[in-house]
């Protein structure tokens, strides 16, 4: 019963509560669907694209954090594939993003050796998008700090389907047989290719939804809920989500 009150506040808004942390049980990736940016202007009477600015903040913020705690892995949903629907000038505003957020923080991120890495359908960003990630990604490529990973122009289910179909196409070549194919062989051929799975999902702004993400990866990450607004994440908010974390056991579907 304590565990559910627990789980209950921590899925409330504001400044969680102060919490300690052992450092002996870190997640060692943790996922973020970074959702309620609109939703925080809008309660203010801004337009959306202000949340979204603010958001950003609540990018870097994050990953500080992450990166003093110890995390390894730092997967952040930036835009996923049915995101194009929303109104074209806020599409061209997401896609501008990036390009200001490395500008004024991949020198930091380079300091702090932190490694930037990008998963999704990144031909089909516009250009001035797409060398911005490159350049990240090049400069950061020999850091062996934290792994903060994009998710950027990214869907779960296309994921999958990209992957089958790889398989069957090297079925049909006799590269592999069916008998071939395991977890490990499909891990290998997903765009999340080299991490390991989610430890910790959190999403933010109080849905309670995976949205297309990581659908394979986190078949036994933990979830974390807030109805904070992702611009309003911050340190103190990862370190609910971490203090729940270390609360809860892990069993895989076995018992322990």
């Amino acid at each position: 019963m304590i565990k559910r009150i627990q789980a209950w506040l921590s899925r409330k808004g504001g400044q969680p509560e102060p919490v300690e942390i052992s450092p002996d049980n870190i997640p060692r990736h943790v996922a973020v669907i970074m959702d309620g940016n609109g939703r925080w202007a809008k309660r203010r009477g801004l337009p959306r694209i202000v949340g979204h600015q603010n958001g950003m903040k609540a990018v870097k913020r994050t990953t500080i954090a992450a990166n003093d705690l110890g995390v390894e892995f730092l997967t952040m949903y930036a835009f996923s594939t049915e995101n194009w629907k929303r109104p074209k000038e806020e599409v061209d505003f997401l896609m501008r993003l990036p390009v200001e957020f490395l500008a004024l923080e991949l020198d930091e991120l380079i300091e702090k050796n932190v490694q930037v890495r990008v998963m999704g359908d990144t031909d089909a960003l516009p250009s001035h998008t797409r060398k911005a990630m490159e350049e990240a990604v090049n400069r950061t490529k020999h850091n062996t700090g934290l792994i903060l990973n994009f998710a950027l122009n990214y869907g779960s289910r296309k994921e999958i389907e990209d992957c089958m179909r790889g398989l069957g196409q090297d079925i049909r070549d006799g590269v592999i047989s069916p008998e071939d194919i395991t977890s490990e062989l499909i891990d290998s051929r997903l765009l999340s290719s080299g991490m390991p799975d989610p430890d910790l999902l959190i999403r933010t702004s109080g849905e309670m939804r995976l949205s297309n993400f990581m659908l394979w990866q986190v078949a036994y990450s933990e979830l974390w809920f807030t109805d904070a607004y992702w611009p309003e994440f911050d340190k103190s908010h990862l370190l609910q989500a971490v203090a729940e974390y270390q609360r809860r056991t892990r069993r895989y579907g076995g018992l322990k």
